[in-house]
């Protein structure tokens, strides 16, 4: 009780446009009092936390700076809710402080083209506490097979705790499917509730939304994705019949629901009553997004497993001046290996660390960055002869087996170090 009441005498000073006490929960907003409103959307993007406009509790331990068009998040990752038991049967890992720093505009646009998600974070919650939908875990344990298991298919026991969350190696707790914790705290029945911000800056709202979307008097209703279990059988990897095991077990069928390709749709919702483009977080597959609608920010992008390591930097990119630092989890994201240098973290399953690769470095001998920077995938193609895609697909998803990428490609793993590093030593 004294927590809340804390919060509220926080909120309540951030609304008046007074300083809040930075103690208060952990809440230290920094960005100056708002003084005028140009848009209903410039309010909403203003009012991050919807407990400007819904009555409910803030994260711990998250603050937002607003500056220069952008939102800026930074939270320990700590859930506001109550997880569940970790380490557990399906989950080893204990849950731990992170430092996670994200940036999303307040001025998202349609892209024109949808961007796959790829093994990184989609979106952050309320309460600081990342989407995550993929998971690290592959036919066989092999990822190059392409058939990477579906979290909610249950094929697996991945520890997931009531709100559809377990931990990463390096103690990141994270969303999988709707977050029961967070959304309990609203009357998410009774009208759209919003969730969180994708990477690309667009809202994420319940699995409630009107039944008619650009009419707030319609009925309030469970949203139905558009995708469906595929028919027939595997042609590769598992075999057998599609039965959602798989993330590759499904497609999209246009109109077969209320949302698009990207679980998402165009309308009015509390906060954006003049109407908006919002993902939504729904009960059945997807679950969470698979894909934006606009530009991802690269403070979302991280590798695979076990996520941000020691902690991003602070810098206005939200990669510091040196990258991300500390330790990073599991490589490179399939998208690319980013745009800002990696710090001074060390390599852990095949992630990149300074000091170039080390042979059978970390746990399974992954690619170490060289010193300034990851390498340039496309000058490494330019130097062995072949497209940037044909070493992309050498490479694989995350983390990057270093001997087998070099043997798909017909080359020794020496000319594949020398062509993504040319002036480093293995």
């Amino acid at each position: 009780m004294t927590r809340n009441l804390a919060f509220a005498a926080s909120a309540l000073a951030l609304v008046m446009g007074a300083a809040p006490d930075a103690s208060a929960h952990g809440v230290e907003p920094t960005a100056r009092p708002w003084t005028k409103v140009e848009h209903d959307a410039d309010r909403a993007a203003y009012d991050f936390w919807s407990f400007l406009t819904n009555p409910a509790e803030a994260a711990v331990h998250i603050t937002i700076d607003m500056s220069g068009g952008y939102r800026y998040v930074r939270s320990d990752g700590i859930p506001d809710h109550q997880p569940g038991q970790f380490p557990n049967r399906g989950n080893p890992h204990t849950i731990s402080k992170q430092d996670y720093n994200f940036r999303v505009t307040l001025r998202p646009q349609m892209a024109g083209r949808l961007t796959q998600l790829g093994h990184q974070n989609f979106g952050v919650a309320l309460n600081g506490v990342p989407f995550d939908p993929l998971t690290a875990e592959y036919w066989r344990r092999d990822r190059s097979s392409g058939w990477n298991i579906e979290a909610m298919s249950g094929a697996m026991n991945l520890g997931l705790d009531k709100s559809n969350a377990h931990v990463q190696p390096n103690g990141a707790y994270h969303y999988h499917a709707v977050p029961n914790g967070l959304i309990e705290k609203f009357p998410f029945r009774d009208k759209p509730t919003l969730l969180g911000y994708a990477a690309d800056g667009f809202p994420m709202y319940g699995p409630f939304g009107y039944q008619d979307p650009r009419n707030p008097g319609s009925a309030m209703v469970q949203l139905r994705p558009s995708h469906r279990v595929k028919q027939g059988t595997r042609p590769s990897g598992p075999g057998g019949r599609y039965d959602g095991t798989y993330v590759q077990d499904y497609e999209y069928v246009a109109g077969l629901g209320d949302l698009d390709a990207c679980n998402g749709r165009e309308g009015v919702t509390p906060e954006y009553p003049k109407g908006t483009y919002y993902y939504v977080i729904t009960a059945a597959y997807p679950f969470i997004p698979r894909c934006w609608v606009g530009t991802p920010d690269q403070s979302f992008s991280r590798g695979r497993p076990g996520g941000m390591g020691g902690g991003m930097g602070r810098g206005p990119n939200s990669f510091g001046q040196g990258g991300m630092g500390g330790s990073m989890g599991g490589g490179m994201p399939p998208g690319g290996f980013g745009q800002g240098g990696f710090g001074q973290g060390s390599m852990r399953q095949g992630g990149f660390g300074q000091g170039g690769m080390q042979q059978g470095g970390g746990r399974g001998g992954g690619m170490g960055g060289p010193p300034g920077g990851p390498p340039d995938l496309n000058a490494a193609a330019a130097r062995l002869g072949i497209s940037a895609e044909q070493l992309h697909h050498a490479l694989g998803p995350p983390p990057p087996d270093f001997e087998s990428a070099a043997q798909k490609l017909g080359i020794s793993a020496e000319q594949l170090f020398k062509a993504l590093h040319p002036n480093g030593r293995r």
